[in-house]
């Protein structure tokens, strides 16, 4: 049997009972990083032998992991924190023991993405997971305009290295829409950032980004919200998000399918 085991986000008071039961009563543990993971076995008193299992070894030893599996020996998987399998090499495991007909399961635990949707305060009625974006600016942009049009609370993972940029492009191909930044889930310096992206850039551009980042980003407006708008948000939306007056004006009055000049005069009255 492998077992999943989510870990603690951040604060080790979240390891559940039965995840510390688990990976005691387990032949091996093969984790994200052994180092890591070791601290949290022995703040438990775990004894339980480890093997490494990452991005960068997740084929072969993948495949080690099944044949001790098939020859009766009880595995559980983490990963450096929360869950297994959620942006996290482990998912490929998963595969292989589908394919292979080995049972599993999962001992759940905190997960930052939901963790974060929460704080955020946005709609929490239907939202996407998006994981990580590409570290290339192209398809960066590429995956973002893909979702420009989602109406769903969007979530992402991001390094703090990437995140000025992350930030920027979403400003970009977004517009200036609510966003919550939260960084140190569960953790003593748990900080939750809730604003428009453009105050949110700024706040980055004079305080270095520390720790790991998730963000949500509210929904594209529905195509009804969006015409119900009034003439001059409509247009500052798009100012906002980086154009200028005459793009913008010229932008808008192509999407509602009326002359410029009645959106120039909305925009020159009191």
């Amino acid at each position: 049997m492998l077992y999943i085991v989510g870990t603690p986000i951040g604060n080790l008071d979240d390891m559940t009972f039965r995840a510390i039961e688990t990976l005691k009563s387990v032949d091996l543990i093969a984790s994200e990083d052994t180092r890591h993971t070791l601290k949290l076995l022995n703040h438990f008193d775990i004894k339980t032998p480890q093997t490494s299992y990452h991005e960068h070894n997740k084929k072969e030893k993948g495949l080690q992991l099944i044949s001790k599996l098939k020859s009766g020996i009880n595995i559980a998987l983490v990963s450096d924190a929360g869950m297994p399998a959620i942006s996290d090499p482990g998912e490929d495991l998963v595969t292989l023991c589908v394919q292979n007909n080995i049972e599993f399961t999962v001992i759940p635990s905190a997960t930052a993405f939901a963790t974060a949707l929460v704080l955020s305060g946005l709609s929490t009625k239907n939202f996407s997971f998006e994981g990580f974006l590409s570290a290339k600016k192209s398809e960066r942009i590429a995956q973002l305009e893909r979702l420009k049009k989602d109406t769903r609370t969007l979530i992402f993972y991001e390094a703090p290295h990437k995140l000025q940029k992350t930030l920027a492009d979403m400003l970009e191909v977004f517009g200036n829409r609510k966003i919550a930044v939260c960084r140190e889930l569960t953790k003593k310096f748990e900080e939750i950032l809730r604003n428009d992206i453009s105050a949110l850039i700024e706040h980055f551009n004079n305080k270095e980004p520390r720790g790991e980042f998730v963000i949500v980003v509210s929904g594209a407006l529905e195509e009804e919200e969006v015409f119900n708008l009034p003439i001059k948000i409509h247009v500052q939306q798009f100012i906002d998000a980086g154009m200028d007056k005459k793009d913008a004006t010229i932008h808008v009055a192509k999407l509602r399918g009326i002359p410029k000049r009645e959106v120039y005069n909305e925009l020159i009255k009191n």
